[in-house]
């Protein structure tokens, strides 16, 4: 047998290196990424609801909103009341400048915005149909339904956009 032939059919010893160049790296990630998508679309699907949502919660983000971070949740941070069976959830929001003050019962909501202001307000609920309230000159604003499950506040004022955090009624 000869030393050009020693059983590699003709094969280089790997080197360390792939075997495509950076320029076929990004196609071979892109074809990865393809066939990985293709197989969870076939072994976990998403489920076409949970589709819907996440369309519908993309729809209702707005780009120039600020959000107000709640500050205080009354089952977190209040003092339990001795006799009270079922006690408002009384929940404060804030964003620079903006306070809203809201009280979870379950009759509805009863809020207030301060500084005190007209503003449009939504309750955001997910796909939902949005619950439309208006606060009156001195800020406060009352709904008749109490929001079930996850639900955010957005307030349209003359000057600007104030959206709450997310949380659970």
């Amino acid at each position: 047998m000869s030393d050009l032939n020693d059983g590699r059919d003709g094969r280089d010893e790997y080197d360390g290196r792939d075997e495509y160049d950076e320029g076929d790296g990004e196609l071979y990630d892109g074809l990865l990424e393809e066939e990985l998508r293709q197989a969870a679309a076939i072994l976990d699907p998403v489920p076409a609801e949970l589709r819907r949502v996440a369309v519908d919660a993309f729809a209702l983000r707005d780009l120039d909103v600020r959000v107000a971070e709640l500050t205080f949740d009354s089952l977190v941070d209040g003092i339990p009341v001795r006799g009270e069976t079922d006690p408002p959830r009384m929940l404060t929001f804030q964003s620079d400048g903006v306070t809203v003050d809201v009280e979870v019962t379950a009759q509805g909501l009863i809020g207030q915005l301060l500084p005190p202001g007209p503003a449009g307000i939504e309750v955001l609920s997910g796909p939902r149909a949005h619950a439309r309230l208006t606060a009156d000159d001195m800020g406060r604003f009352t709904g008749e339904a109490p929001p079930a499950g996850p639900f955010a506040l957005r307030l349209r004022t003359g000057r600007e956009v104030v959206v709450t955090e997310w949380l659970r009624a």
